[in-house]
């Protein structure tokens, strides 16, 4: 089972949903997620989408990146420009990719549901690619 870590600022969305989209549609990878400067709470537009694609668990909570630094990874995915700027020194050397995508937070559902599409689309081939799987 490859692991991969999904890293932006506040966890609350784009992360999330990544993680989300990573465990229910990649075989063989299993994602967390974390924050830079994590908000403490997941954006209630990204729980109702993810509740909607059927793909939520009431596991995803929002966390620091204390909470998963020592952890081993074969990926780390920054989703924002903010984290990949500050993204940390692992304990181990680890891959790093970084894909972009706008903040869906403090705008209409339907901005949340274009950042899911884009990171289906977008990001998880790109994952894909990166671990061969």
């Amino acid at each position: 089972m490859k692991k991969v870590l999904i890293l932006c600022t506040g966890n609350s969305c784009r992360s999330i949903m990544a993680e989300a989209l990573i465990n229910a549609k990649l075989n063989g990878v299993q994602a967390k997620s974390s924050g830079v400067k994590a908000s403490g709470k997941v954006n209630s537009n990204a729980k109702k989408l993810l509740e909607q694609k059927r793909i939520w668990k009431d596991s995803y909570h929002s966390k620091t990146l204390d909470a998963v630094i020592h952890e081993e990874f074969d990926l780390v995915v920054t989703v924002c420009d903010h984290a990949k700027e500050t993204c940390p020194m692992f304990p181990k050397a680890v891959k790093k990719l970084h894909v972009g995508f706008e903040d869906p937070d403090k705008k209409d559902f339907e901005a949340f549901v274009k950042t899911y599409d884009e990171i289906k689309k977008i990001l998880l081939p790109k994952i894909k690619e990166e671990l061969d799987v």
